[in-house]
């Protein structure tokens, strides 16, 4: 009898299992029917409105196709679609229909099987964290041994806080390209992207990998000729030119892949004559995040130009880089810096309530931008009510100040400050995320991802990153008491860019579901299944004998450095004692 049981289960799991590939099956079939009606009806929209601009006595012509009694904008498949979810959830899943369209999407990684481009990634990763541990140690070291921070105190430290923020940039795009893809969210579709020069996370992970080492090898190169670890071959300010050289050529080359992104920001920043889509608005929301790296990028620039990089740390050069403290350069160059993000977004809103005549969302969206400024613009002119506070303390009057000493400047700023921090993290959450119903437990219809705590913990972590925002807005050196110090500008940067990279991700869902800001002339996208991206994978992948020499040579050559290094700290130790 126990056999006879025993078999009986084995049969109804047998069964059952074939339930549900059946079920998987004929859902994926129906949302790819879906998907082809989708793509096909939206060509056709845009060929009949091309035709009826082109043509305007014959501009009913294909309105009975375009209507929904015809075409039915591929609701049949969709709706078979859902039905089969309805199943799974009830037979499979105790009715939880989340956890059975999880389960009937199945997450294909994007095609990253264990091959040998795995262990190229592998140890090239294995080799960045070693490399990063022996940065953090310097740093720690020469805090302790010198009592300063030896890497980040060295006057070319904005030229590698400038390179960390465009690697950071980089290196969460990819994450973003990798939670859209495994979460069916078709960024390709919805940024218009061509899929043929459109790279997978794995290439991302790749390029990022060896940017990395080129990174943090002409830091620890700079660091080492700076505290005499190593002969000095080269001026140390050359190691800083090295790595601009370097971020040069790789935001040039490949040319076939740069050309669209300089295009891209070429429309954004001649916003808004260019009609803004919805990526060059995606990309303007990201360059608002990239404040402090473009601040960086300016004193780089000023660097290079003006030779300083020439110039031997320890040398007797009476006032290098005396450009930083010039009125061009702090009451100019800076605050533009500031503002110039928060003005491309301000006009794309301008541009898109002009031509749809929508006051919501586009001047709502408009007033937050402009209360950003705001905040910006007295943090940048604020060493001039300082100074004429100043004079007025000089000649015994306070007409900055009222009832004990409160100072209405500042008052103010935090009043905008606060209003600005709570007015951008609400338009995040309501607006740009579509979270916020409370007939859905303030979350939203349709949730793309799969457990609902990603979406509450996001929420509060904005609410705080938020306000970290609004302070790298302030221009450095503004003499204001609320100003971000210099050691934790690194920090804010890189705070600022994870915030918007977690925006990324529920920003693109909600346009998934919903069309939020009317950037399509249809309503839904279809879903992205196409994940492993084959075209990229044509090209002849590299024999496993030659990444195993790759890896010998590179294992040698870290081995010799490593060997030298100790052998030079040795000696130094012994110098210094007297030993030698």
């Amino acid at each position: 009898a126990v056999g006879h049981d025993e078999n009986e289960m084995v049969k109804v799991l047998r069964e059952s299992d074939s339930i549900k590939r059946a079920l998987k099956d004929l859902h994926r079939t129906a949302k790819l029917l879906g998907n082809f009606a989708i793509i096909n009806f939206t060509g056709f929209v845009k060929i009949t409105k091309k035709f009826q601009k082109t043509f305007p006595g014959r501009k009913n012509q294909f309105s009975d196709i375009t209507e929904d009694r015809i075409c039915n904008k591929g609701k049949v498949p969709l709706d078979l679609a859902e039905k089969m979810e309805g199943y799974y959830a009830k037979w499979f899943c105790e009715g939880n229909l989340m956890h059975a369209q999880t389960q009937m999407l199945p997450k294909k990684g994007d095609g990253l099987s264990m091959d040998w481009s795995q262990l190229r990634l592998g140890y090239r990763l294995g080799m960045c964290f070693i490399l990063s541990l022996w940065v953090c140690w310097d740093c720690i070291w020469g805090l302790v041994k010198d009592g300063n921070s030896t890497i980040g105190g060295r006057p070319a430290f904005p030229v590698f806080r400038a390179g960390a923020g465009l690697l950071l940039v980089h290196w969460f795009w990819g994450l973003s390209v990798f939670v859209w893809t495994r979460h069916r969210i078709n960024y390709i579709y919805l940024f218009d992207f061509n899929p043929r020069i459109v790279d997978t996370p794995i290439t991302i992970y790749n390029d990022c990998v060896d940017e990395t080492l080129v990174f943090l090898i002409l830091m620890l190169l700079y660091y080492k000729a700076g505290v005499n670890d190593m002969p000095q071959l080269l001026p140390d300010g050359f190691y800083p030119l090295f790595l601009v050289l370097y971020i040069i050529k790789e935001l040039i080359f490949p040319w076939r892949k740069r050309a669209p992104l300089w295009k891209s920001i070429w429309n954004v920043v001649t916003s808004p004559v260019v009609l803004p889509t919805f990526f060059l608005t995606y990309v303007a929301d990201v360059f608002t995040s990239m404040v402090k790296v473009f601040q960086d990028i300016s004193w780089t620039l000023c660097f290079v130009i003006s030779g300083d990089f020439l110039v031997p740390e320890n040398s007797e050069y009476t006032q290098p880089r005396q450009w930083q403290h010039t009125v061009w350069y702090k009451n100019v160059v800076i605050p533009l810096i500031c503002l110039f993000p928060l003005w491309i977004r301000l006009v794309q809103c301008l541009r898109k309530y002009a031509d749809t005549r929508q006051r919501l969302p586009h001047l709502a969206n408009a007033f937050k931008y402009a209360l950003s400024q705001t905040v910006t613009l007295f943090g940048a002119f604020h060493p001039l009510y300082l100074l004429s506070q100043q004079n007025h303390e000089d000649d015994g009057q306070h007409a900055t100040t009222y009832n004990g000493g409160v100072n209405l400047f500042q008052m103010f700023w935090v009043g905008a400050f606060v209003t600005s921090s709570l007015y951008s993290w609400f338009w995040d959450v309501y607006m740009d995320w579509g979270l916020f119903r409370p007939k859905h437990s303030f979350l939203g219809p349709r949730l793309m991802y799969p457990k609902r705590v990603y979406y509450y913990c996001v929420i509060f972590a904005d609410l705080f990153l938020r306000f970290m925002w609004v302070l790298t807005l302030i221009p450095p050196q503004s003499g204001a008491s609320f100003e971000v110090p210099n050691y934790l500008a690194a920090v804010t940067m890189s705070l600022e860019l994870l915030r918007r990279t977690l925006w990324g991700f529920f920003r693109l869902e909600h346009e998934h579901r919903h069309n939020t800001s009317g950037y399509r002339s249809v309503e839904f996208v279809p879903l992205h299944f196409s994940t492993g991206h084959v075209h990229k994978y044509e090209k002849k992948e590299r024999a496993g004998w030659s990444v195993l020499a790759e890896v010998a040579a590179v294992t040698t050559a870290v081995l010799s450095v490593s060997v030298m290094s100790v052998i030079v700290a040795h000696r130094t130790s012994q110098v210094e004692k007297g030993e030698l």
